[in-house]
């Protein structure tokens, strides 16, 4: 008999299963990391003003809604100027901050201006409240599958968070389009993005 690991939400996840899965996640995510490093930084910065455009027509109006994006890391696409002018039209941002391992994401406001402290991954983050609960969540993504489930950096963070919310927002994961992939052999603790906004 195997050993039965929980699921964020209780189910139970076949151990053999999962281990094979997380072992092919860490190379694949290596190598799509890998990918995303490489590329000429004047391209990643046109791409990422392709996605922000995309993201615009995907979101809509943003006037009186909290939108949650991310501070970019290794390579990730740079939505901090695309962030600027969500709040110029009226809206919010706040910005995702790990408390400790294993728990879900705090999200806090943030203006231009206030002030940010490393947080975990050395990643900035506001150094102070309040916390929030956004209309619109954006994810990066390491890499995506045609089911809209996101391959991420492995600690879960995204999907517990979504799983705890009282209310769901409009997920929106965002990457570069070689970082789809067949398939991220979704398991029962994984959560599909509602869309995934690339740069094609």
């Amino acid at each position: 008999m195997h050993e039965l690991e929980p699921g964020f939400r209780g189910e139970a996840v076949h151990s053999d299963a999962w281990a094979d899965v997380a072992r092919w996640r860490k190379a694949e995510r290596a190598r799509l990391i890998g990918e995303r490093l490489l590329a000429d930084p004047d391209e990643r910065k046109a791409r990422s003003e392709r996605i922000a455009a995309e993201l615009d027509l995907a979101i809509g109006k943003v006037s009186g809604r909290i939108v949650s994006v991310y501070w970019p890391f290794r390579g990730e696409p740079d939505l901090r100027n695309w962030a600027v002018r969500v709040i110029g039209r009226g809206g919010r941002i706040a910005l995702p901050v790990v408390i400790k391992k294993a728990w879900p994401l705090e999200f806090r406001a943030w203006s231009p201006g206030d002030p940010l402290e490393r947080g975990v991954w050395n990643i900035l983050v506001p150094a102070n409240g309040p916390a929030i609960l956004p209309d619109v969540v954006i994810a990066p993504v390491v890499g995506f599958d045609d089911a809209n489930y996101r391959l991420g950096y492995g600690g879960g963070f995204f999907d517990r968070t979504l799983a705890a919310m009282p209310k769901r927002p409009l997920v929106v994961g965002v990457g570069y389009a070689g970082s789809r992939i067949a398939t991220i052999y979704p398991q029962p603790h994984d959560i599909a993005m509602d869309i995934i906004v690339t740069d094609e």
